[in-house]
Order: structure tokens, then sequence, then C-alpha cells
């Protein structure tokens, strides 16, 4: 048997490098931490592969237990990149020192200011409105017009809704402190306590199931959850949402409660500017068409139009307020549903 020779162990080197090359891919990589499990995300993934050589790596998993296993992780944390839900938790990992601040004119040209955190240390995605999802038959929509009118009488026995450790309801109630004030936001949430048609449980899926069972006629609701019953694959959940419609509340006034999914550069990115250029992607028009039309969310790149079921609906105004008050009152918004015994 022949030993190998200095050339030989070179040109083996060459070699190993080069398909490492091929597998990795010519720029590197990226490691991103995600709790959005949709097709169109791999899609969107695969396009910035082939566009930029650079690989992603994804690890997939509940929005809490992600920023649980950075915490754990520590300084040795593979996360390049978190995406999650809602601006609460964004918020969370901010003041968790889970994330860094970024200075993109790309981000910022592509994401309005109210989109993003007020120090940039995490940016939206996507968003979806909080709205008054009713039933056809027993609602009149003229009877519908703030949150605020939730706490009338008439709304008695007719409310549903999910639990107040669901952090949507928390962030509603947050943006409620921020226009109305504590005094307010708590008068407001013991009025629909007092108006609940049943004890809060379930997701946003079983408050429409609820209204088309006759539990209650109205419930409050994430947009793209009856966008995504709607274009189920299951025949029980379209029959569902064919029997309600949604309504924006607060048009004359305030606006209705918008919210994010959103992304941040973790505070240990080992792949710092690769991380950025996939920041820089998922902003893009190209990227947020596809976010659009998959998952009933509306683009944050004005550039870009909602999906034909989201555009039906008509447009809207918004809360105008930063969503980084969403995180930064949550606590407030807690202590409130556990005053009220909203459960």
């Amino acid at each position: 048997m022949k030993y190998l020779n200095k050339r030989n162990i070179l040109l083996i080197v060459v070699l190993v490098f080069a398909f490492s090359s091929i597998v990795i891919g010519a720029e590197g990589e990226v490691n991103l931490y995600t709790n959005r499990h949709y097709d169109t995300d791999k899609l969107l993934l695969d396009k910035f592969e082939e566009q930029t050589g650079i690989q992603v790596n994804v690890l997939k998993g509940g929005s809490d237990e992600l920023i649980e296993k950075i915490i754990r992780e520590g300084e040795s944390t593979s996360a390049d990149l978190l995406i999650t839900a809602d601006a609460g938790r964004l918020h969370r990992a901010k003041t968790k020192g889970l994330l860094q601040p970024v200075e993109n004119e790309t981000l910022f040209n592509n994401i309005p200011k109210n989109l993003r955190d007020t120090e940039n240390y995490w940016f939206g995605l996507t968003v979806r409105g909080r709205v008054i999802v009713y039933s056809k038959d027993r609602v009149d929509p003229s009877e519908l017009s703030t949150y605020g009118d939730l706490t009338d009488e008439k709304w008695e026995d007719r409310i549903l809704v999910r639990s107040s450790s669901n952090i949507y309801n928390q962030s509603l109630l947050a943006s409620l402190i921020a226009i109305h004030g504590e005094e307010w936001a708590t008068e407001w949430a013991a009025g629909v306590v007092d108006n609940m048609a049943r004890k809060p449980q379930g997701n946003d899926r079983a408050q429409a199931t609820a209204i088309a069972s006759g539990e209650g006629d109205i419930a409050i609701m994430n947009t793209y959850y009856l966008g995504k019953m709607l274009n189920s694959s299951n025949p029980e959940e379209v029959k569902v949402a064919k029997q309600l419609e949604i309504f924006f509340p607060s048009q004359e006034t305030t606006g209705t409660h918008i919210n994010v999914s959103g992304i941040g550069l973790t505070k240990y990115a080992k792949n710092k500017e690769n991380a950025i250029k996939l920041m820089e992607y998922f902003s893009s028009v190209e990227a947020q068409e596809m976010f659009a039309k998959a998952n009933y969310e509306y683009p944050v790149n004005p550039n870009v139009e909602p999906s034909e079921l989201l555009s039906s609906w008509g447009e809207f105004e918004s809360q105008d307020i930063n969503l980084s008050k969403l995180g930064e009152n949550n606590t407030k918004a807690y202590m409130i549903f556990n005053r009220v015994g909203w459960k």
C-alpha cells in the first residue's frame, strides 16, 4: 500500500473544500429560529438560497419555546435570526437581551416606522388585524362601531373571546392602554367580561365555531384566522367561516388594532452579514407578495397589495401607535386582566 504524499494530501484538501462550498453554499450560511410553519416560508427560503448562495438552516418551534431556547444557549447560541408572532413577544426578546439593533436603509425603506421597534431591535414582516367577527344571521353590522362599544349592555351574553393568557389579547389591551390610559382600559376589560357569552376558552378558530353553533354572536379574532378557515381543506371549517363576516372596529375614532409577525437579529449572531441579507429579502416586494397570498396576512411593505380576499374586506384605518407600545404595556395589561377577572 502506498502512503499519501504531500501533493495527494493537498489535492484531497482542495476537493473537500470544493465539495463543502457546494453543500454549504459559496456565501456561507445563516441560522433561523422561527415559529412559522407555512409552506410559503420554505419556498421563500429556497428562492433566497438560489439567489444568494447562502444556505438557510431552520429550527422551528413555538414562540415562547424558541425565546427560552436562546436564553438557555446564551453566547453559544447558533441562532442568527428569530421570527416570532406578536410585537409583545418581540419586545420580550429585546428586553431579555436576546436581540441587537440593525441600522439598514433597505429595511427602513421597506418597513414603516410604526411596524418596527423604536430602536430597531426588531422589524415587522406581516400584519394582522384583531377585529370583530360576527354572525351574518344574528348581527346587523350597523350595531357595531368601536372596541369601547363592546361594553354596552346590548352585547350581554353575546361576546366570545379567548383567555387573557393569550398574547394577542394582551397586546390588544396594551394598545388600548397606550391610546386611552389604564383607567379606561380597566373599565373596558371589566365591561367585556360582563358581556361574555361563556368563560374564555379555545383559540381564535374555536371562537368562530362557537358563533356558528349559537353560543355567542360576536368574537374578537385575528383577521388571518378567518382567511385560513375560508380556504381550509376541512369542509366544516369552510362551512363555519361562510356564516361569519369581519368588522374593523373604531374606524371613525382611533383605528383598528394591528399586530405583526416579526424578525430580530440575535445578540450573538455568528453570521450577521448573511442574516441581514435575509432580513432585507423578507422585506422585499417579491417576498412580501408571497407572504400576503399564502397566510392571509397584510404585507408590511407599502408597495405590495393585500391578497384578493383581504382586499375584498376593504381598506381600514389602524391604530396610530408604534407597536413597541404593545410590549411596553404588556405587564400592565396582564395585571388589568387579573383584576377584572378575565380568565
